[in-house]
């Protein structure tokens, strides 16, 4: 068996196994930048300890493919390309951009196209990092010990503006292992320190945080409270509830104000050929 490939070994040998993401804008189009660049944020991750970076560059969160090569520029942790990967150009241009892994959305591609994709970025050195929300998703894929299995705790068909579903992660953990992935991960709706530490405590090997980490006031003190939860009598199967669970979606709605959204993850991919 093939030794796993860069991403997975920087996770699973972190202190704090947290894929700390950079994205321009929320799921409501809300600014996460608040002013900063790209680079900046994704050095002041890695001067936290971050083990890897996400970098979204998906219009849908108003990113763009020039920020990857800004955040490969400026960090020489494992490189995470989120955006809506259909094709295999778009492999080749992230490996020539210097990403270390390469978002697959399970739930937008035929299987076949899926597979072939994992395939593609293995033969590059990269890392498939395969985003899941049912467990037949998880069944079957090339070389598991290379790839990363992800839940996706929010439903990309209502954009990710929902709040998020945790116990998807808690149902579908025992098939993402069963997989044979070395390198479970639970995503997205991880609000807090605290739902950070439940999840680890449940048995996932790595999280992604983005939302969650853009918006707090200083990224240090969200790391020592998470570092404290999970010092703590974190009991599994005792998940705690986001916050945003308990906000009506009235609330969540946006604003005038707000910029336009493209239409989509699945209207962005849908026809492109693999």
């Amino acid at each position: 068996m093939t030794q796993p490939l860069p991403f997975i070994s920087a996770l699973l040998g972190a202190e704090r196994p947290l894929i700390m993401e950079v994205k321009a804008r929320d799921a409501h189009g809300g600014d996460l930048l608040r002013g900063r660049t790209p680079g900046d944020l994704a050095a002041a991750y890695e001067r936290s300890g971050a083990p890897c970076v996400s970098v979204v560059t998906g219009r849908w969160f108003g990113g763009s493919a020039a920020m990857l090569t800004e955040v490969t520029s400026r960090v020489r942790v494992p490189v995470l390309l989120k955006d809506f990967v259909t094709r295999r150009d778009q492999i080749a241009a992230a490996a020539s951009a210097g990403a270390s892994a390469v978002l697959l959305t399970a739930a937008l591609l035929p299987r076949e196209s899926l597979e072939g994709l994992a395939r593609e970025c293995q033969e590059y050195g990269l890392t498939p990092f395969v985003e899941i929300t049912h467990a037949k998703e998880a069944v079957g894929l090339p070389d598991p010990h290379r790839c990363v299995i992800a839940v996706n705790n929010k439903d990309i068909a209502a954009r990710e503006r929902d709040a998020g579903d945790l116990d998807r992660s808690r149902a579908l953990l025992p098939t993402v292992r069963a997989a044979g992935t070395p390198c479970p991960v639970s995503a997205s709706a991880v609000s807090g320190p605290g739902v950070a530490a439940g999840l680890l405590a449940e048995g996932y090997a790595a999280l992604l945080v983005g939302t969650a980490l853009l918006r707090a006031p200083s990224v240090e003190a969200w790391l020592r409270a998470f570092d404290a939860c999970r010092a703590g009598p974190v009991v599994p199967g005792t998940l705690p509830v986001p916050a945003t669970a308990s906000v009506r979606p009235s609330a969540l709605a946006p604003t005038s104000a707000e910029p336009p959204l493209p239409a989509g993850p699945v209207a962005e991919a849908e026809g492109a050929p693999v």
